[in-house]
């Protein structure tokens, strides 16, 4: 049974940091894309940043470019999100996602196959 685990949401101050991880087991994801997602109260879900099969190739929002940070280590089949400079905008629940049979990033959510449960996090201001 495949499944993707997240990891590391919480509540933070505005400016403040936090690293998500998302890990994978039931199959190996070494030769996958994968990918981070968001959805706040009342919004559509929203494509956050994404990696190659390799980590060669980052993918991001132009909202999070420059703060946040997509990697992975696919000796521990997981992957990291780190989040700097957040603000009141950034609150969501956050996604781990994974593409079955490619290693390319791609921003539609409808690309991925598996999906994690979601982390929330809440951003005070």
């Amino acid at each position: 049974q495949v499944q993707l685990v997240e990891s590391g949401g919480g509540l933070v101050q505005a400016g403040g940091s936090l690293r998500l991880s998302c890990a994978a087991s039931g199959r190996t994801f070494s030769n996958s894309a994968m990918g981070w997602f968001r959805q706040a109260p009342g919004k559509a879900r929203q494509f956050v940043a994404a990696v190659s099969w390799n980590g060669g190739i980052t993918y991001y929002a132009d909202s999070v470019k420059g703060r946040f940070t997509i990697s992975r280590d696919n000796a521990k089949n997981t992957v990291y999100l780190r989040m700097n400079s957040l603000n009141s905008e950034d609150t969501a629940v956050y996604y781990c996602a994974a593409r079955r049979l490619s290693g390319v990033p791609m921003p539609r959510a409808d690309e991925y196959d598996y999906w994690g449960q979601g982390t929330q996090v809440t951003v005070s201001s």
